[in-house]
């Protein structure tokens, strides 16, 4: 509901469109939020609704985090009297970011922002939950709906727990876990904060605009991480229609996965890594560990010896997380709702620029493979100097990424009907010496060169222009193609091995050559399944 708010003029705003949400006080269960104008008249790159387009920052999706609520599923937000504010970014929750970028640190950090163009709160508009990169923060300039609402959708994006604040296991949490919810677990507090900001979004969002029942979640890498997540969890079933995953899936039994983003630990080595912690901090309880400093929490992830430093991750406890990756996919255990999902060309192991010595080279493809592997690989990825070494262990990884996406795929094909679309994107931004780099597609995908300070050209605008069509009906309708799609993008099938070239190139490609794909296949047969 809506009603109207004090002058415009009053509230020290410029009056571009009266239907615009910013004109009036919205209310919601928790009380009611004064947005702002998102854009004035200066710098909108590709949009052409900006004067509709209302923000609003900071508002809490759940209590602090910190003291008592440490290491607990988040708790619900608490009202608020009057009408709050929501002119400026919420704090951002520590381990975040490694810079605070004149933002407020601080444990009290679950809190969302909404890009909505809607002219009222009956819009019922398609709504897009983005979930960011590690290290970083919804406050991001890179991560600005504006662009995505401009094409008729409410963004949303939030801060969720990472490091010990997010992943802390301990018996002890178990035990007070199991006795809320039935599950002897602890460790995925990040993943419930994701799974929490959804719900929020769910109950509340139609004041915004938004339609609750058609609600698409995305993110990047670590937020990639938290879309496959919220795609497989229990938790989450009934509350989305739609799943895009950038640099994210691959083949579970791609060593890969256990180092990268989608990274997870079991429950047993998670409760060791929580044992070791408590002896950094040097306390023997949990209820010790509630007493101390955020910066104390922070300095105990670093231990005195490589043995005690520790890398909090996900934590596969059968309740958040409902199984491993590869038994989700067999099982269908997976929402069943469409899937966008690729990679970039400078990532995961593959480097712009690289120049390594045949020495090299060798060494590591001796590291990475054994027996007859090592001569299969060298006889498809062939070099006989630096220059050929370089661009065959590039050629390598690039081809892992898009090949191992495909088997992702495949494999959910198994056991689910919804179509999923695979991309390649290999267009590298201006002003930047890193290629198709990691995050690379992200202001392009959402619209918003606006937001960051590259020297953008004119065919960054076309490119950003197409993949913000493709995510943008996908969001809408399920499908990235659409009447203003100017290059249609197929769903992988089941028996062409294509990936849709995006950036530099337009349209279906191969994988890979027909022999690398039967060797990744041959050899991520003989390894563990994540």
């Amino acid at each position: 509901m809506r009603h109207n708010a004090l002058p415009v003029a009053a509230l020290g705003l410029v009056p571009l469109a009266s239907a615009a949400l910013y004109d009036t006080v919205i209310d919601t269960k928790y009380g009611s939020v004064q947005g702002y104008p998102a854009f004035n008249s200066t710098n909108t790159g590709n949009l052409t609704h900006w004067k509709d387009i209302t923000v609003w920052k900071g508002i809490p999706f759940a209590a602090t985090t910190g003291g008592q609520n440490r290491w607990k599923e988040p708790q619900p937000a608490s009202s608020w009297n009057g009408t709050l504010d929501a002119r400026n970014w919420g704090n951002i929750c520590p381990s975040a970011t490694n810079s605070a970028d004149g933002f407020t640190i601080d444990e009290d950090c679950l809190n969302l922002n909404i890009w909505s163009p809607a002219n009222s709160t009956d819009a019922k508009l398609p709504v897009v939950m983005w979930s960011y990169p590690a290290e970083s923060t919804a406050a991001d300039a890179l991560f600005d709906g504006g662009g995505m609402a401009d094409k008729g959708i409410v963004f949303v994006n939030y801060n969720y727990r990472t490091g010990p604040f997010g992943w802390l296991a301990h018996s002890e949490l178990s035990a007070e876990f199991e006795k809320v919810t039935g599950s002897n677990s602890s460790g995925n507090w990040g993943m419930l904060d994701q799974f929490g900001a959804l719900k929020w979004i769910h109950e509340n969002i139609a004041d915004f605009g938004g339609d609750p029942n058609h609600i698409t979640v995305q993110g990047q890498s670590a937020g990639s991480a938290a879309t496959q997540h919220i795609l497989y969890s229990n938790l989450t079933k009934g509350l989305i229609v739609g799943a895009i995953i950038e640099s994210g899936v691959r083949d579970p039994h791609d060593p890969l996965c256990t180092s990268l983003a989608e990274a997870y630990a079991t429950l047993d080595t998670a409760l060791d890594k929580g044992v070791t912690y408590l002896n950094n901090l040097n306390v023997s309880s949990i209820a010790e560990a509630r007493e101390l400093t955020m910066e104390e929490l922070l300095n105990g992830a670093t231990g005195s010896t490589e043995a005690t430093t520790i890398m909090f991750e996900a934590v596969l406890d059968y309740y958040a997380m409902p199984d491993t990756y590869l038994n989700i996919l067999k099982k269908g255990l997976a929402h069943d709702v469409p899937v966008i999902t690729g990679n970039n060309k400078d990532e995961n192991g593959a480097t712009y620029g690289l120049d390594i010595s045949l020495e090299q080279y060798y060494e590591d493809v001796n590291e990475t493979y054994s027996g007859v592997w090592i001569d299969r690989f060298l006889e498809l990825y062939p070099a006989n100097d630096s220059t050929t070494a370089s661009g065959a262990y590039n050629s390598m990884f690039t081809d892992r990424s898009k090949v191992g996406t495909w088997f992702w795929t495949q494999l959910w094909y198994s056991a689910k009907s919804p179509k999923v679309w695979n991309y390649f994107w290999d267009h590298a931004p201006p002003g930047q010496d890193q290629g198709a780099y990691h995050e690379s597609e992200i202001n392009y995908v959402l619209n918003n060169l606006y937001a960051t300070d590259k020297p953008w050209k004119a065919e960054d605008y076309v490119i950003a222009k197409k993949m913000n069509d493709y995510w943008a009906n996908f969001i809408k309708t399920g499908n990235p193609n659409g009447a203003d799609t100017t290059v249609e993008w197929p769903a992988v099938s089941t028996t062409k091995r294509t990936v849709q070239h995006v950036g530099d190139g337009w349209g279906p490609i191969p994988i890979a050559w027909s022999k690398k794909v039967a060797l990744y296949k041959d050899w991520f047969a003989t390894l563990v399944a994540y």
